[in-house]
């Protein structure tokens, strides 16, 4: 169970939070096609175009399939995408992630709940910007990352920005290392935005890893240049983070590991742990409005 720090119910309460939302969060929908199938993490998604795409692979299916055990998500997606083209392998992620037409699942509503004005997804899927859709009757602004996102920032809006563009727009996919490389080239002015964010507000990693290399390189840059700043947070199931790597992403990141419980591999506890999240959170908003102290 996860002991939730007091910093970081005072930020969100306050808004001062950024929610970030990685596969894992997407993970928990079910699709409406009939298959009852689960949207595919970035690895599952790689093997199953390694699969599907064998004959057009075949050359380049150990180099893969190693890069891949290895967690290099983005060379061996470079490598795929160079061999397929970029319409083809547009039209599969459309496949898996657009299609099956997933629905948001009770995550999802509880992480709305926790009523964050701002949240970042890396996902291309559509289901977080449907519950927010769903919840808010349209009233959420969302924005891609080559979009004009700064004057939001400032405004009443409800914002969710797409860090790495939507499947509907396969030509902004960021997914290879070139197409980082492009997106920081062309759209600096985003990471400049991610800059800010990062130091203005505390950031809470959900259902995502660290390999991002925009994040890793946002958040190092952070920490180096404004030392003794508040923690950020990140939460991963017991076991996945070892003790000395928690202590390295402090040192160096400065992230804060917190753990749900995870026996039974279903990650059940994590949606547990955010709706026991949402009335502490709630509790000490109205403490802020009785006592004036925003």
């Amino acid at each position: 169970m996860i002991t939730w720090p007091e910093e970081l119910i005072s930020d969100i309460a306050r808004r001062k939070s950024v929610l970030y939302l990685g596969s894992g969060v997407s993970a928990n929908s079910i699709s409406t096609d009939g298959t009852n199938r689960h949207p595919a993490t970035w690895d599952s998604f790689l093997r199953k175009v390694l699969i599907k795409k064998s004959n057009d692979l075949a050359n380049q299916k150990d180099v893969i399939t190693q890069l891949l055990d290895d967690h290099d998500y983005l060379t061996a997606c470079e490598i795929i995408v160079d061999t397929l083209d970029e319409q083809t392998f547009g039209e599969l992620a459309a496949d898996e992630f657009r299609r099956p037409g997933f629905q948001p699942s009770e995550i999802h509503n509880v992480i709305y709940s926790l009523d964050s004005r701002i949240v970042i997804t890396p996902n291309i899927d559509k289901i977080y910007e449907q519950c927010t859709h769903i919840n808010s009757y349209g009233t959420v602004v969302i924005k891609k990352y080559y979009e004009d996102i700064a004057p939001f920032l400032r405004q009443s809006d409800y914002l969710v920005i797409k860090a790495h563009g939507c499947v509907d727009d396969p030509q902004h996919i960021v997914f290879t290392h070139k197409q980082y490389n492009v997106a920081r080239y062309r759209y600096a002015s985003f990471y400049r935005l991610l800059d800010a964010l990062l130091l203005t507000n505390t950031f809470v990693f959900v259902g995502c890893g660290l390999s991002d290399p925009d994040i890793q390189l946002t958040l190092e840059n952070s920490n180096f240049s404004f030392p003794n700043c508040k923690p950020h947070y990140f939460i991963t199931a017991s076991g996945t983070i070892s003790t000395e790597v928690a202590k390295s992403l402090l040192t160096n990141r400065n992230i804060k590991v917190l753990t749900y419980d995870n026996t039974d591999g279903t990650h059940g506890d994590l949606l547990i742990d955010l709706q026991r999240l949402v009335p502490l959170v709630e509790e000490k908003r109205q403490e802020y409005s009785l006592n004036v102290t925003w």
